[in-house]
């Protein structure tokens, strides 16, 4: 769904809203981990102007002044490669796609509730714990080779690179 993304810009004096890009917004699911991430690309360079994942405790709350934007806290947003929390900002062109996003970020981030709560249930119970411990297993190395063995066969081929 196509929005303008806005980072709320604390450090300057005043404070304001910077814009970070317009491109479409997705809610992705990681298929293993269940976990969701909100990723948003600029349109032409594609760059990532918001890259976050959603928790339970992120509260998505309405722009004053605008019935077709919405504001929220991102703990950790990675959209410069390095996490740092954020104060951002996202603006529809209609109110209708703005409720369609609200909806669907609620939505995504109930599952992160219950999937917060499962992950408690399993933490909790020992012997579950231990079930899945006994599972897991060592496999040998079918060379026979050590570790020990095969970093002394690099460090005598690096020697002799060395050399020459």
């Amino acid at each position: 769904m196509r929005a303008k993304l806005f980072r709320y810009a604390s450090e300057n004096d005043p404070p304001e809203w910077k814009e970070r890009g317009t491109g479409d917004v997705k809610l992705l699911k990681h298929k293993e981990r269940g976990t969701i991430r909100l990723l948003m690309r600029r349109d032409k360079t594609l760059k990532i102007c918001a890259n976050h994942y959603l928790t339970p405790s992120m509260e998505l709350r309405p722009n004053v002044g605008s019935d077709r934007a919405w504001v929220w806290n991102a703990p950790a947003d990675f959209a410069d490669e390095e996490p740092k929390p954020e104060l951002l900002a996202i603006r529809f062109l209609n109110k209708e796609n703005a409720q369609k996003f609200k909806a669907k970020f609620e939505e995504c981030k109930g599952k992160m509730k219950l999937n917060e709560d499962d992950d408690d249930d399993d933490e909790e119970n020992p012997d579950k714990v231990a079930e899945k411990l006994e599972e897991l297993s060592v496999k040998e190395d079918k060379k026979g080779s050590t570790k020990e063995e095969e970093c002394e066969k690099k460090e005598v081929t690096s020697e002799k690179t060395a050399a020459n």
